[in-house]
């Protein structure tokens, strides 16, 4: 009865606007007052700032600062046009653009909302101009941003690292190989309505022209070697080469393009503090939170449920799939995290599902939940930087929605789609 009312609360305050921090902190503090009175404050606040004290998520605000460099400067611009250059004549031209350069982005940024703002000035005058209708544009471009979650490295994927103590490094090769995945299904959809709405095509540029874009491009193509050759070869780990982009990035934007000045430096570095702040708050909360799911012994409460019911693995999943994705709707990617992790991975842990196909699992629904409405993040993003209506957007999204969730199903059930480039990278 009394945990009814904690839950209640929660909902009580998310549906009353509040910040999520409350949302996630007085329900918290509650559920201590009420069954552990006892538990000294002290305790309380050492589990909080404990919560992310934890060398692995240094790599946040490093890949939020290096995004925030490159999507302001010039590396961006340049992975889109050596992109453009490689597939840009292909049919759908400007639309498998828009993916190639969502996944290219995401390999140096790892945040949707970062790819969707950069790409979304970039290429949707391109694909208007292509003969693609702005409804598809639109979903076109807040969905292919998805990829970022996935593609390395992934402040997603961090994050649920963190949480369940999974080498990161396996999540990252797990992410290449499905991000991998849900890009070739967005081109296929791409594909298709290309033929449907009859979209040109850009001449297919000389191979010496190519060679000229890729080699142009090479500071730009740096960066994504430096991050994940330095991870994938054991040389450098993820949490170094975050620092390692943020010194790269700076280097690149100021002295070899001088496309950021030192006031631009000083604006991106406010920014990337604001929105690192917002964040590991965000994560501190969620550390009273797991503490808590642990001492109520949640995840033995929901293998009690499941076993009285007779639900097995795949019943299991498809509740994983379907409370993340009501989840999605209504709060942002890392509350939802921090509040379902911790009392699901235990029991996938007890049906054997391996940490890393989980982590999979969980990511796509994180993707899933980012475009979709009403509150879906990347929406509000695309808005605000296209100075679209909301209305317009989710319009555009849900067939986008639909191609994830198949890829969603392919990925739950076929773990192995998951696994094979671990397995290829570390045995």
């Amino acid at each position: 009865m009394m945990l009814a009312i904690v839950i209640g609360l929660a909902l009580l305050l998310l549906v009353g606007g509040f910040e999520m921090l409350l949302v996630l902190g007085l329900p918290a503090l509650a559920y201590k007052e009420l069954f552990y009175a006892r538990l000294p404050d002290p305790a309380v606040v050492q589990k909080i700032v404990g919560g992310i004290d934890h060398t692995t998520l240094l790599a946040i605000p490093f890949f939020i600062f290096a995004a925030n460099l490159m999507g302001s400067g010039q590396i961006a611009r340049q992975l889109v046009s050596v992109v453009t250059a490689m597939i840009g004549h292909t049919r759908g031209g400007i639309g498998h653009v828009v993916v190639g350069g969502s996944m290219a982005f995401g390999a140096v940024s790892g945040s949707a909302p970062a790819t969707v703002a950069a790409m979304g000035r970039m290429v949707y005058p391109e694909m208007r101009r292509a003969g693609y209708s702005e409804k598809f544009s639109l979903g076109l471009l807040v969905a292919s941003a998805e990829t970022a979650l996935l593609i390395p490295p992934s402040i997603t994927l961090i994050v649920y690292g963190w949480i369940t103590g999974t080498s990161i490094a396996q999540l990252f090769a797990a992410g290449l190989g499905v991000g991998l995945v849900l890009g070739i299904a967005f081109a296929i959809f791409v594909e298709m309505q290309a033929r449907r709405d009859n979209v040109s095509r850009s001449p297919r540029l000389p191979a010496r022209a190519r060679l000229r874009a890729l080699w142009e491009a090479k500071w730009a193509l740096g960066m994504p070697v430096i991050i994940l050759g330095g991870i994938y070869s054991g040389v450098i780990t993820p949490t170094e080469a975050a620092a390692v982009s943020v010194v790269y990035a700076i280097l690149v934007e100021m002295l070899v393009f001088r496309s950021l000045g030192r006031a631009d430096l000083v604006r991106i570095t406010e920014d990337s503090a604001i929105n690192t702040a917002i964040i590991f708050v965000l994560l501190a909360m969620g550390g009273l939170i797991s503490f808590f799911v642990t001492l109520a012994q949640v995840p033995d409460m929901i293998l009690g449920l499941l076993a009285s019911a007779e639900a097995g693995r795949i019943a299991f999943l498809i509740a994983v799939n379907l409370l993340f994705f009501i989840a999605g709707m209504f709060i942002d990617p890392n509350s939802t995290l921090l509040v379902l992790v911790p009392p699901l991975y235990p029991v996938a842990m007890s049906f054997g599902i391996d940490p890393v196909h989980f982590g999979m699992v969980v990511t796509l629904n994180i993707c899933l939940g980012m475009i979709t409405p009403p509150f879906g993040l990347d929406i509000f993003v695309a808005s605000s930087t296209l100075g679209k209506p909301v209305v317009e957007i989710i319009r555009g999204v849900w067939p986008f929605v639909v191609v994830n969730l198949i890829v969603l199903l392919l990925i739950t059930y076929v773990p192995q789609i998951s696994l094979i480039v671990p397995k290829l990278i570390y045995g």
